[in-house]
């Protein structure tokens, strides 16, 4: 399985010839859909989902499809059975590509702020990308997507969601909304000179590749 990291949120799954994209968003550059056979969006926010951009590659690729939950699947409407609507507990097969979904709610970013809905991807049981909330999944993980920052967290909470995570390996995401330096501190936590997570971590940048 190979992993490219695209772009603030978003992460392309390779494997056995078919390719996932998990939240192509309007942080992402372009080119994120190029040759997509699956896409899994976490929730509505504009830098994990697109629609106009996601519409014209549905329109370009007919066998495309795409799995996200009720309240951004009301945002494709008149796209049919290319849209699936999923929620926590469910389980798909893309391909032979198994995935979970886990999860219910973004996380609080204001208690004035009313929140939306977030799900979780777990892909063949290996990488889970929690979107917008520090979903813990009801099973080991080998590879897990930690959002590095925004505006409804802060770096302790990462490091303790990596903690009761417990993964062989975490790599960064949701981490455009910080400058480099910015970048480098909250990573400085995560690797080894910091507080300790018992975890492998790499920071990726957009068109890093790793091998699972």
């Amino acid at each position: 399985m190979r992993l490219t990291k695209l772009g603030h949120a978003c992460i392309r799954i390779e494997k056995d010839g078919t390719t996932l994209v998990v939240d192509p968003g309007g942080l992402t550059g372009p080119g994120a859909l190029d040759g997509a056979d699956a896409v899994l969006i976490t929730h509505e926010h504009f830098d994990h989902f697109d629609e106009a951009a996601l519409r014209a590659a549905l329109d370009s690729s007919p066998g495309l499809r795409v799995w996200t939950n009720s309240a951004t699947a009301a945002k494709l409407e008149g796209l049919g059975g290319r849209v699936t609507t999923v929620g926590h507990g469910d389980a798909f097969e893309i391909d032979g590509i198994g995935v979970e979904v886990y999860g219910e709610w973004h996380a609080v970013i204001h208690p004035d702020i009313p929140r939306v809905g977030n799900v979780g991807f777990l892909v063949d049981g290996r990488v889970f990308h929690p979107g917008d909330a520090f979903t813990l999944p009801e099973r080991p993980v080998d590879s897990l997507m930690v959002p590095i920052s925004g505006p409804w967290q802060k770096a302790a909470e990462v490091v303790d969601y990596v903690r009761a995570v417990k993964p062989n390996r975490a790599f960064s995401v949701h981490d455009e909304v910080l400058s480099e330096i910015g970048k480098t501190v909250v990573n400085g936590l995560l690797g080894e000179n910091g507080p300790g997570t018992g975890t492998a971590y790499e920071r990726l940048s957009p068109g890093d590749t790793v091998e699972l």
